[in-house]
């Protein structure tokens, strides 16, 4: 068995997710619009989303970028246990987004975190 990560990203939004192994939604509040029963997941990761207080002060303004995903990462060192099922995983995971930025968002400064962090972790295109 191999001990490779692959790491796809999808806009919860968007028609017939392709959605490819075990599937998190990682935002902190439920995707505003939709039912419980809309979203195919294999879970949802409030916890591993950035703090209320973070994701405020972003407010997805692309000049506060880079300095998101700094205090992101800060947040994510701090609580390994909040990540520790996407850094035990194998294969293919899809992380569940609802930002309507998808080069800026979360979940792809987590996907780069998860990279960073774990050897044998690829980015796959949303």
């Amino acid at each position: 068995m191999t001990n490779r990560l692959v790491v796809h990203l999808h806009r919860v939004y968007d028609d017939d997710p392709p959605t490819v192994g075990a599937t998190y939604l990682v935002e902190r509040l439920w995707p505003r619009g939709l039912r419980r029963d809309q979203v195919a997941m294999d879970g949802w990761l409030k916890d591993l989303a950035p703090s209320t207080e973070l994701r405020r002060w972003f407010a997805h303004d692309p000049a506060k970028w880079h300095e998101f995903c700094r205090r992101y990462t800060a947040e994510l060192d701090a609580d390994p246990d909040a990540w520790r099922l996407l850094r035990d995983s194998t294969g293919d995971v899809t992380l569940l987004y609802s930002a309507r930025d998808r080069e800026r968002n979360s979940a792809v400064a987590l996907r780069a975190y998860l990279l960073d962090r774990r050897a044998g972790t690829t980015a796959a295109g949303d």
